[in-house]
């Protein structure tokens, strides 16, 4: 089994260091999942959009840290509202190593403690394989209007209350 990652509330001070690990996380992982038009939109998104910061400040997050330095985040991930996981992002040189996993799996057992039955999110190409290793099924996918250019992603769902089962 892997080593636990360190993860941690999310705080207002994290937020500038959130548009650093966002923008690194689409620059070091799309390449040749996206087009550089893409890439370039998405990566610039955080840092210029206003809501991004509004959803943080809504939302509950969490963020995983380096091990003995918990005011260096790797990954990070947001639930807003409670039922929505609407950001999950981790830097390059930390992916594969189970930060967003754990992430996911703690956000999870926050929502599931609130009294969430069923989370749902919009998958890009780089969460949806871990979230399908995680249990969450496909609901429909789409093309949006992001950030200016067209995105192709994946509405998603998962049952927190065990009745229902993941096939795949």
């Amino acid at each position: 089994m892997a080593t636990p990652k360190p993860l941690r509330p999310l705080i207002a001070a994290d937020w500038p260091q959130l548009v650093e690990v966002y923008r690194d996380a689409v620059l070091s992982q799309a390449p040749g999942l996206y087009s550089p038009q893409q890439i370039q939109a998405w990566a610039a998104h955080a840092a210029a959009d206003p809501d991004f910061h509004a959803a943080l400040r809504r939302g509950h997050g969490l963020v995983s840290h380096a091990s003995g330095t918990p005011e260096q985040i790797e990954a990070f991930g947001l639930l807003d509202p409670p039922d929505r996981l609407s950001l999950l992002y981790c830097r390059g040189r930390s992916s594969r190593q189970g930060r967003g996993r754990a992430v996911v799996e703690a956000l999870e057992q926050l929502a599931r403690a609130s009294g969430c039955s069923r989370l749902r999110t919009e998958a890009s190409q780089l969460s949806r394989p871990l979230l399908e290793r995680l249990g969450w099924d496909v609901e429909a996918e789409e093309e949006v209007l992001f950030a200016g250019v067209v995105f192709r992603r994946w509405r998603m769902i998962r049952s927190l209350n065990g009745s229902e089962r993941h096939h795949g």
